[in-house]
């Protein structure tokens, strides 16, 4: 068994399901330490709302496109391509249920998915015809068998985790709160994690960099943020000294 495992051809899947494990404790031992793995990759990822705002942006624009188009003959093919591929993107996410899912857990299930498939045909292969298969063949056939394997075990997942749509944050919300950093030191362009507690109690993950180029915030120092570029947000030391309470 140990020999099939770790022969040449099934290394891929091999490998597959020991970083699946090592994901495992590293959220483990992440949580333990006063932050999830999960909850890290999960501040990098699109609002779970790009959908919604995605088809009102495009009916707005096509409503403008007519006006303008009548009256002066303008074109907007160009931000109606790149509004096509948001729309794209978004929906291409929610097959995946990325946002009905932690990020993470999918990725634990690709794992899982592509390392079970893989050596399932392997196994299935040696037995039929004595001798295994090259990598690429089954490979090829479990990347694309464990995409459907995520497909359907997130929405399953969908439906056990527990979820409240009213206390769903937007991350316009965080500007104005109170946060102290957790991880690193934070330089303009050298961002570091800092970490919050909203409204609704939730805590939340994200990475920060000084609103003034002069600045810097090492580990446990407390900030306001300020603004929001792209992933990164900025921030200043927090005037009152010592961490508030959370705004509504």
């Amino acid at each position: 068994m140990t020999d099939f495992i770790f022969a040449q051809a099934n290394l891929p899947f091999t490998i597959a399901l020991g970083l699946m494990i090592a994901i495992g404790l590293l959220e483990g031992i992440t949580t333990l330490m006063g932050f999830g793995a999960s909850s890290f990759v999960e501040s990098f990822m699109p609002d779970a709302d790009i959908d919604i705002d995605v088809d009102v942006d495009i009916d707005a624009d096509i409503d403008m496109d007519a006006d303008i188009d009548a009256g002066a003959g303008i074109s907007h093919d160009g931000d109606m391509g790149d509004i096509a591929s948001s729309h794209a993107l978004s929906r291409l996410l929610g097959w995946f249920n990325i946002g009905r899912v932690p990020v993470l857990i999918l990725f634990v299930m690709f794992l899982l998915g592509f390392g079970i498939i893989g050596l399932t045909i392997q196994s299935v292969v040696r037995d039929l015809a004595g001798q295994l298969l090259p990598m690429s063949i089954p490979s090829a056939g479990a990347f694309f068998g464990a995409l459907v394997f995520v497909k359907f075990s997130g929405m399953i997942l969908a439906k056990i985790i527990p979820k409240d749509e009213t206390q769903a944050v937007s991350e316009t919300t965080f500007i104005g709160r109170a946060a102290v950093i957790t991880l690193g030191t934070a330089k303009r362009g050298q961002p570091a994690q800092a970490k919050f507690q909203d409204q609704y109690g939730q805590t939340h993950y994200i990475m920060v960099e000084p609103d003034a180029e002069a600045d810097a915030f090492a580990t446990g120092t407390e900030i306001l943020i300020v603004t929001q570029n792209g992933a990164v947000f900025r921030a200043i030391r927090n005037p009152g000294g010592v961490l508030s309470e959370k705004k509504d």
